[in-house]
Protein backbone atom coordinates (compact mmCIF):
# COMPACT_ATOMS: atom_id res chain seq x y z
CA UNK A 1 0.00 0.00 0.00
CA UNK A 2 1.07 3.10 -0.82
CA UNK A 3 1.17 6.12 1.72
CA UNK A 4 0.97 10.33 0.65
CA UNK A 5 2.75 11.88 4.17
CA UNK A 6 2.81 15.31 4.63
CA UNK A 7 5.01 17.44 6.39
CA UNK A 8 5.43 21.58 7.14
CA UNK A 9 9.31 21.20 6.18
CA UNK A 10 11.06 22.83 3.54
CA UNK A 11 13.54 20.81 0.70
CA UNK A 12 15.23 21.36 -2.22
CA UNK A 13 15.26 19.04 -4.91
CA UNK A 14 18.12 18.14 -7.38
CA UNK A 15 17.13 16.78 -10.57
CA UNK A 16 17.55 13.04 -9.93
CA UNK A 17 13.96 13.67 -7.90
CA UNK A 18 15.99 12.95 -4.75
CA UNK A 19 15.14 15.50 -1.82
CA UNK A 20 17.54 17.11 0.44
CA UNK A 21 17.09 18.55 3.76
CA UNK A 22 19.52 20.89 6.01
CA UNK A 23 18.04 19.17 9.05
CA UNK A 24 19.36 15.60 10.13
CA UNK A 25 16.16 14.99 12.02
CA UNK A 26 14.55 15.54 8.69
CA UNK A 27 16.16 12.64 6.91
CA UNK A 28 15.70 9.30 4.93
CA UNK A 29 15.80 7.71 8.22
CA UNK A 30 12.88 9.73 9.77
CA UNK A 31 10.45 8.81 6.64
CA UNK A 32 11.47 5.30 6.25
CA UNK A 33 9.49 4.81 9.24
CA UNK A 34 6.10 4.20 7.44
CA UNK A 35 8.07 1.50 5.63
CA UNK A 36 7.91 -0.83 8.61
CA UNK A 37 3.67 -0.77 7.74
CA UNK A 38 3.90 0.99 4.15
CA UNK A 39 5.13 -0.42 1.19
CA UNK A 40 6.06 3.20 -0.66
CA UNK A 41 5.82 6.49 1.08
CA UNK A 42 5.04 9.68 -1.08
CA UNK A 43 6.30 12.78 0.41
CA UNK A 44 4.33 15.31 -0.12
CA UNK A 45 6.40 18.95 0.39
CA UNK A 46 7.38 22.06 -0.86
CA UNK A 47 10.75 21.52 -2.52
CA UNK A 48 12.68 24.05 -4.21
CA UNK A 49 14.82 22.99 -7.32
CA UNK A 50 18.73 22.67 -7.06
CA UNK A 51 21.18 21.78 -9.70
CA UNK A 52 23.32 19.59 -7.26
CA UNK A 53 22.46 18.93 -3.64
CA UNK A 54 23.37 22.03 -0.99
CA UNK A 55 26.42 21.06 0.74
CA UNK A 56 26.43 19.39 3.91
CA UNK A 57 22.36 18.82 3.77
CA UNK A 58 21.31 15.28 3.80
CA UNK A 59 19.12 12.53 1.47
CA UNK A 60 15.27 12.66 2.55
CA UNK A 61 14.36 10.18 -0.32
CA UNK A 62 15.59 6.42 -1.17
CA UNK A 63 14.04 3.27 -1.55
CA UNK A 64 11.06 3.02 -0.91
CA UNK A 65 10.44 7.05 -0.37
CA UNK A 66 9.05 8.82 -3.06
CA UNK A 67 9.22 13.01 -3.53
CA UNK A 68 5.57 14.60 -4.52
CA UNK A 69 7.09 18.34 -5.35
CA UNK A 70 4.75 20.96 -4.93
CA UNK A 71 5.77 24.91 -6.04
CA UNK A 72 8.45 26.20 -3.09
CA UNK A 73 6.70 28.94 -1.24
CA UNK A 74 7.30 31.33 2.13
CA UNK A 75 4.74 32.73 3.72
CA UNK A 76 1.10 33.26 3.30
CA UNK A 77 2.08 36.07 0.07
CA UNK A 78 3.68 33.12 -2.10
CA UNK A 79 1.16 30.32 -1.11
CA UNK A 80 -1.65 32.37 -2.40
CA UNK A 81 0.66 32.70 -5.45
CA UNK A 82 1.37 29.35 -6.20
CA UNK A 83 -2.08 28.31 -4.74
CA UNK A 84 -3.83 26.75 -8.47
CA UNK A 85 -1.14 25.06 -8.75
CA UNK A 86 -0.66 23.77 -5.46
CA UNK A 87 -4.16 22.09 -5.20
CA UNK A 88 -3.57 20.47 -8.48
CA UNK A 89 -0.19 18.76 -7.43
CA UNK A 90 -2.21 17.66 -3.90
CA UNK A 91 -5.50 16.15 -6.55
CA UNK A 92 -2.81 14.29 -8.38
CA UNK A 93 -0.67 13.20 -5.82
CA UNK A 94 -4.22 11.73 -4.13
CA UNK A 95 -5.10 9.33 -7.04
CA UNK A 96 -1.61 7.90 -7.07
CA UNK A 97 -1.73 6.75 -2.98
CA UNK A 98 -4.01 4.74 -0.93
CA UNK A 99 -3.14 6.17 2.14
CA UNK A 100 -3.16 9.29 4.23
CA UNK A 101 -1.02 10.42 7.02
CA UNK A 102 -0.70 13.86 7.48
CA UNK A 103 1.79 15.93 9.95
CA UNK A 104 -0.16 19.00 11.42
CA UNK A 105 -0.23 21.75 11.88
CA UNK A 106 0.70 22.15 8.27
CA UNK A 107 -0.08 24.50 5.17
CA UNK A 108 0.26 21.20 3.05
CA UNK A 109 -1.82 19.14 4.80
CA UNK A 110 -4.45 21.51 5.11
CA UNK A 111 -5.12 21.90 1.52
CA UNK A 112 -4.64 17.70 1.51
CA UNK A 113 -7.44 17.65 3.82
CA UNK A 114 -9.67 20.38 2.20
CA UNK A 115 -9.76 17.93 -0.79
CA UNK A 116 -10.21 14.52 1.00
CA UNK A 117 -14.00 13.39 0.66
CA UNK A 118 -15.55 13.37 3.79
CA UNK A 119 -16.05 9.25 3.90
CA UNK A 120 -11.53 8.77 2.94
CA UNK A 121 -9.99 7.54 6.36
CA UNK A 122 -6.63 9.12 6.69
CA UNK A 123 -4.12 9.40 10.01
CA UNK A 124 -3.24 12.86 11.83
CA UNK A 125 0.11 12.78 13.51
CA UNK A 126 -0.02 16.34 15.56
CA UNK A 127 3.44 17.42 16.44
CA UNK A 128 2.62 21.15 17.51
CA UNK A 129 0.22 23.40 19.06
CA UNK A 130 -0.37 26.51 16.58
CA UNK A 131 -2.14 28.39 19.35
CA UNK A 132 0.72 28.61 20.96
CA UNK A 133 3.46 29.23 17.14
CA UNK A 134 1.55 32.69 16.74
CA UNK A 135 1.83 33.95 20.52
CA UNK A 136 2.55 37.33 20.78
CA UNK A 137 6.62 37.98 20.41
CA UNK A 138 6.52 34.12 18.65
CA UNK A 139 6.38 35.49 15.33
CA UNK A 140 6.46 38.98 13.55
CA UNK A 141 3.39 39.16 11.23
CA UNK A 142 0.97 41.45 10.78
CA UNK A 143 -1.84 38.89 10.33
CA UNK A 144 -0.08 37.13 13.78
CA UNK A 145 -3.97 37.33 15.92
CA UNK A 146 -5.74 36.26 13.02
CA UNK A 147 -3.88 33.20 12.71
CA UNK A 148 -3.91 32.48 16.18
CA UNK A 149 -7.68 32.28 16.01
CA UNK A 150 -7.51 30.10 12.19
CA UNK A 151 -5.12 27.72 12.98
CA UNK A 152 -6.09 26.30 15.66
CA UNK A 153 -9.78 25.99 14.65
CA UNK A 154 -8.61 23.91 11.57
CA UNK A 155 -6.60 21.92 13.92
CA UNK A 156 -9.51 20.52 15.98
CA UNK A 157 -11.65 19.59 13.13
CA UNK A 158 -8.77 17.50 11.43
CA UNK A 159 -8.07 16.20 14.37
CA UNK A 160 -12.10 15.54 15.05
CA UNK A 161 -12.68 14.04 11.67
CA UNK A 162 -9.35 11.97 11.94
CA UNK A 163 -9.43 8.04 11.38
CA UNK A 164 -6.59 8.24 14.11
CA UNK A 165 -4.56 10.84 16.05
CA UNK A 166 -0.62 10.11 16.91
CA UNK A 167 0.15 12.97 19.44
CA UNK A 168 3.69 13.21 20.01
CA UNK A 169 2.81 14.73 23.71
CA UNK A 170 1.05 12.80 26.48
CA UNK A 171 -1.56 15.07 27.25
CA UNK A 172 -1.09 18.65 26.26
CA UNK A 173 -1.96 18.42 22.34
CA UNK A 174 -5.02 16.29 22.95
CA UNK A 175 -6.54 18.08 25.78
CA UNK A 176 -6.82 21.13 22.79
CA UNK A 177 -6.98 18.74 19.90
CA UNK A 178 -9.13 15.63 21.31
CA UNK A 179 -9.52 13.14 18.41
CA UNK A 180 -12.93 11.05 19.40
CA UNK A 181 -12.30 8.26 17.33
CA UNK A 182 -8.65 6.41 17.89
CA UNK A 183 -5.81 8.11 19.79
CA UNK A 184 -1.78 7.28 20.26
CA UNK A 185 -0.56 9.41 23.01
CA UNK A 186 3.24 10.45 23.83
CA UNK A 187 5.06 8.86 20.58
CA UNK A 188 7.55 11.86 20.11
CA UNK A 189 9.04 12.22 16.64
CA UNK A 190 12.73 12.49 17.77
CA UNK A 191 15.52 10.17 16.07
CA UNK A 192 16.79 8.59 19.49
CA UNK A 193 18.84 5.16 19.34
CA UNK A 194 19.64 3.88 22.16
CA UNK A 195 23.46 4.26 21.02
CA UNK A 196 23.17 7.72 21.65
CA UNK A 197 22.41 7.70 25.06
CA UNK A 198 25.13 8.38 27.30
CA UNK A 199 25.97 5.73 29.20
CA UNK A 200 26.06 7.71 33.40
CA UNK A 201 24.81 10.91 34.80
CA UNK A 202 27.18 13.79 34.54
CA UNK A 203 29.86 13.65 38.03
CA UNK A 204 29.32 16.75 40.18
CA UNK A 205 30.17 19.74 38.97
CA UNK A 206 33.46 21.72 40.66
CA UNK A 207 32.69 24.86 40.81
CA UNK A 208 34.04 26.92 38.15
CA UNK A 209 34.22 30.37 37.05
CA UNK A 210 32.69 30.01 33.60
CA UNK A 211 29.66 27.66 32.32
CA UNK A 212 28.45 26.54 29.39
CA UNK A 213 24.87 27.24 27.91
CA UNK A 214 23.24 26.08 24.70
CA UNK A 215 20.49 26.59 22.61
CA UNK A 216 19.42 24.58 19.70
CA UNK A 217 16.52 25.48 17.23
CA UNK A 218 15.47 27.18 14.59
CA UNK A 219 15.94 31.02 13.89
CA UNK A 220 13.54 30.78 11.23
CA UNK A 221 11.18 32.44 13.59
CA UNK A 222 11.02 33.51 17.06
CA UNK A 223 9.26 31.16 18.59
CA UNK A 224 12.12 28.87 20.49
CA UNK A 225 12.58 32.81 21.67
CA UNK A 226 16.66 33.00 20.96
CA UNK A 227 16.13 36.43 21.98
CA UNK A 228 14.75 36.20 25.28
CA UNK A 229 17.32 33.98 25.94
CA UNK A 230 19.85 36.34 24.58
CA UNK A 231 18.56 38.96 27.45
CA UNK A 232 18.29 36.36 29.98
CA UNK A 233 22.45 35.96 29.67
CA UNK A 234 23.05 39.66 29.40
CA UNK A 235 21.15 40.24 33.10
CA UNK A 236 23.14 37.31 34.37
CA UNK A 237 26.18 38.92 33.17
CA UNK A 238 25.52 41.91 34.49
CA UNK A 239 24.85 40.09 37.98
CA UNK A 240 28.11 38.98 37.91
CA UNK A 241 28.05 35.39 36.48
CA UNK A 242 30.53 34.24 33.59
CA UNK A 243 28.48 32.44 31.16
CA UNK A 244 29.12 31.24 27.60
CA UNK A 245 26.38 30.45 25.30
CA UNK A 246 26.40 28.56 21.82
CA UNK A 247 23.53 28.91 20.05
CA UNK A 248 23.18 25.79 17.31
CA UNK A 249 20.56 26.49 14.54
CA UNK A 250 19.96 29.58 11.84
CA UNK A 251 17.43 30.94 9.95
CA UNK A 252 16.11 34.32 8.54
CA UNK A 253 16.34 35.92 11.88
CA UNK A 254 20.18 34.65 13.16
CA UNK A 255 22.03 38.54 11.56
CA UNK A 256 19.45 40.23 14.05
CA UNK A 257 19.97 37.61 17.09
CA UNK A 258 24.04 38.45 16.52
CA UNK A 259 23.11 42.26 16.62
CA UNK A 260 21.61 41.92 19.80
CA UNK A 261 24.39 39.94 21.26
CA UNK A 262 26.73 42.76 20.16
CA UNK A 263 24.47 45.63 21.34
CA UNK A 264 24.54 43.97 24.72
CA UNK A 265 28.05 43.64 24.75
CA UNK A 266 28.03 39.77 24.63
CA UNK A 267 29.96 39.61 21.17
CA UNK A 268 32.66 37.83 22.98
CA UNK A 269 30.37 34.99 25.07
CA UNK A 270 28.04 33.85 22.37
CA UNK A 271 28.44 31.92 20.21
CA UNK A 272 26.59 31.09 16.35
CA UNK A 273 27.46 27.88 15.17
CA UNK A 274 24.71 27.83 12.40
CA UNK A 275 22.78 24.79 11.44
CA UNK A 276 25.19 21.58 12.25
CA UNK A 277 25.54 18.72 9.12
CA UNK A 278 25.02 16.48 11.37
CA UNK A 279 23.48 14.69 14.42
CA UNK A 280 27.10 13.89 15.60
CA UNK A 281 27.93 17.16 14.96
CA UNK A 282 25.03 18.34 17.42
CA UNK A 283 25.69 15.87 20.19
CA UNK A 284 29.41 17.05 20.47
CA UNK A 285 28.14 20.50 21.52
CA UNK A 286 25.82 19.07 23.72
CA UNK A 287 28.27 16.68 25.46
CA UNK A 288 30.78 20.00 25.68
CA UNK A 289 28.10 22.29 27.64
CA UNK A 290 26.47 22.39 31.18
CA UNK A 291 22.88 23.35 30.79
CA UNK A 292 20.90 23.22 27.93
CA UNK A 293 17.98 26.18 27.88
CA UNK A 294 14.69 26.15 25.62
CA UNK A 295 12.68 29.17 26.77
CA UNK A 296 10.12 28.38 23.80
CA UNK A 297 6.78 29.97 23.47
CA UNK A 298 5.74 26.96 21.62
CA UNK A 299 6.67 23.66 21.81
CA UNK A 300 4.98 20.13 21.24
CA UNK A 301 7.39 17.72 22.34
CA UNK A 302 10.91 19.10 21.60
CA UNK A 303 13.18 16.99 20.10
CA UNK A 304 16.11 18.76 20.45
CA UNK A 305 16.08 18.76 24.30
CA UNK A 306 15.25 15.26 24.88
CA UNK A 307 18.09 14.88 22.41
CA UNK A 308 20.25 17.09 25.39
CA UNK A 309 18.91 14.80 27.93
CA UNK A 310 19.90 11.64 26.55
CA UNK A 311 23.40 13.22 26.91
CA UNK A 312 22.66 13.87 30.50
CA UNK A 313 22.42 17.76 30.40
CA UNK A 314 21.21 19.48 33.13
CA UNK A 315 17.91 21.48 31.05
CA UNK A 316 16.05 24.14 31.76
CA UNK A 317 12.41 25.18 30.04
CA UNK A 318 9.35 27.31 29.25
CA UNK A 319 5.77 26.07 30.95
CA UNK A 320 4.33 25.71 27.22
CA UNK A 321 2.95 22.74 24.98
CA UNK A 322 4.56 19.13 26.25
CA UNK A 323 7.82 20.17 28.01
CA UNK A 324 6.14 19.96 31.52
CA UNK A 325 5.74 16.56 30.57
CA UNK A 326 9.86 16.21 30.53
CA UNK A 327 10.56 18.75 33.56
CA UNK A 328 9.81 19.25 36.49
CA UNK A 329 8.16 22.45 37.62
CA UNK A 330 11.56 23.83 39.10
CA UNK A 331 13.46 23.35 35.97
CA UNK A 332 10.47 25.75 34.36
CA UNK A 333 10.06 29.55 33.70
CA UNK A 334 6.92 31.39 32.24
CA UNK A 335 7.62 31.69 28.60
CA UNK A 336 8.69 35.52 27.36
CA UNK A 337 10.17 36.26 31.24
CA UNK A 338 13.66 37.58 30.53
CA UNK A 339 13.88 38.09 34.86
CA UNK A 340 12.38 34.84 35.66
CA UNK A 341 14.63 32.88 32.81
CA UNK A 342 17.72 34.49 34.13
CA UNK A 343 17.30 33.60 37.89
CA UNK A 344 16.46 30.47 36.89
CA UNK A 345 19.88 30.27 34.91
CA UNK A 346 21.86 32.13 38.29
CA UNK A 347 19.62 29.08 40.22
CA UNK A 348 20.43 26.27 38.38
CA UNK A 349 24.47 27.09 37.57
CA UNK A 350 24.96 27.90 41.07
CA UNK A 351 24.30 24.78 42.73
CA UNK A 352 26.42 21.78 41.36
CA UNK A 353 24.14 18.95 43.58
CA UNK A 354 20.97 20.30 41.63
CA UNK A 355 22.72 19.65 38.39
CA UNK A 356 23.99 16.73 39.01
CA UNK A 357 20.46 15.45 40.24
CA UNK A 358 18.74 17.11 37.27
CA UNK A 359 21.71 15.24 34.91
CA UNK A 360 20.49 11.89 36.25
CA UNK A 361 16.63 12.32 36.31
CA UNK A 362 16.85 13.61 32.77
CA UNK A 363 18.83 10.71 31.43
CA UNK A 364 16.11 8.69 32.88
CA UNK A 365 13.17 10.41 31.14
CA UNK A 366 15.57 10.30 27.93
CA UNK A 367 15.55 6.18 27.90
CA UNK A 368 11.82 6.56 27.59
CA UNK A 369 12.01 7.80 23.90
CA UNK A 370 14.10 5.98 22.14
CA UNK A 371 13.35 4.20 18.34
CA UNK A 372 13.40 1.09 19.95
CA UNK A 373 10.36 1.73 22.60
CA UNK A 374 8.71 4.60 19.78
CA UNK A 375 8.72 2.26 16.76
CA UNK A 376 6.59 -0.30 18.26
CA UNK A 377 4.11 2.26 19.08
CA UNK A 378 4.18 4.07 15.90
CA UNK A 379 3.94 0.71 14.10
CA UNK A 380 0.44 -0.07 16.12
CA UNK A 381 -0.95 3.42 14.56
CA UNK A 382 0.00 3.26 11.07
CA UNK A 383 -1.13 -0.39 10.97
CA UNK A 384 -4.64 0.69 12.33
CA UNK A 385 -4.42 3.68 9.89
CA UNK A 386 -3.66 0.81 7.19
CA UNK A 387 -6.63 -1.51 8.65
CA UNK A 388 -9.27 1.37 8.28
CA UNK A 389 -7.92 2.46 4.75
CA UNK A 390 -8.00 -1.34 3.59
CA UNK A 391 -11.50 -1.42 4.77
CA UNK A 392 -12.85 1.55 3.26
CA UNK A 393 -11.09 0.41 -0.29
CA UNK A 394 -12.86 -2.73 0.36
CA UNK A 395 -16.24 -0.90 0.65
CA UNK A 396 -15.45 1.41 -2.55
CA UNK A 397 -14.54 -1.59 -4.75
CA UNK A 398 -18.11 -3.49 -3.78
CA UNK A 399 -20.20 0.02 -4.55
CA UNK A 400 -18.45 -0.07 -8.02
CA UNK A 401 -19.53 -3.48 -8.48
CA UNK A 402 -23.20 -3.02 -7.59
CA UNK A 403 -23.22 0.31 -9.35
Amino acid sequence: MRVLVTSPSRFAITSDGNLWTPNPSQDYKLWSRYLDIYDEVHLLVRAKSHSTAPKEWKIATGPGIKAVPIPFFIGPWEFIKNYINIRKTISKALVNVEAIQLRIPCTIATEVWRLLPSERPYGAEVIADPYDVFAPGSIKHPLRPFFRWLFPQELKQQCSQATAALYVTKQALQRRYPCPNYSADGISDVCLSEANLVSTARPLRQKASSVSLIFVGTMAQLYKAPDVLINAVSVCVQEGLDLKLIMVGDGKHRPELEAQAEVLGLKERIYFRGQLASSDAVRTELDQAELFVLPSYQEGLPRAMIEAMARALPCIGSTVGGIPELLPPEDMVPPGDVVALARKIREVVTDPERMARMSTRNLEIAKEYTDEVLQKQRITFYRYVREQTELWLSSKNEKAIVA
